[in-house]
């Protein structure tokens, strides 16, 4: 009855939405594919999406936790009305907060 879902946006999800937009967009989902979970890039993607599918008001008997957070995240990337320049600069805007507190935690 119920797909695969998470509490927060999952790893796992990140190759899925490698065809919902433009070439951009695929380019930096392939070159996130190949890293850890760990890496902050990867980490800045998945706060990004969590933050543009809405995760933390996500219910888990909603319709969308229903369906599974890869297609909740496709569904919302498709529906994105930016292009993917504005994507790739909020993706890059979340890769530059985790650098300053991960450089504030090495400190």
């Amino acid at each position: 009855m119920y797909a695969d879902n998470e509490i927060l946006f999952p790893h796992y999800a990140i190759p899925a939405l490698r065809n919902t937009r433009g070439q951009l967009w695929r380019q930096l989902i392939d070159k996130l594919a190949t890293k850890s979970e760990t890496s902050i890039e990867v980490i800045a993607l998945m706060a990004l999406m969590i933050e543009l599918n809405g995760c933390l008001a996500c219910e888990t008997d909603s319709y969308r936790a229903m369906r599974g957070c890869t297609a909740c995240a496709q569904q919302t990337l498709r529906r994105f009305k930016g292009s993917d320049e504005e994507l790739i600069s909020a993706y890059e805007a979340s890769v530059a907060k985790f650098r300053e507190l991960d450089l504030a935690f090495d400190s």
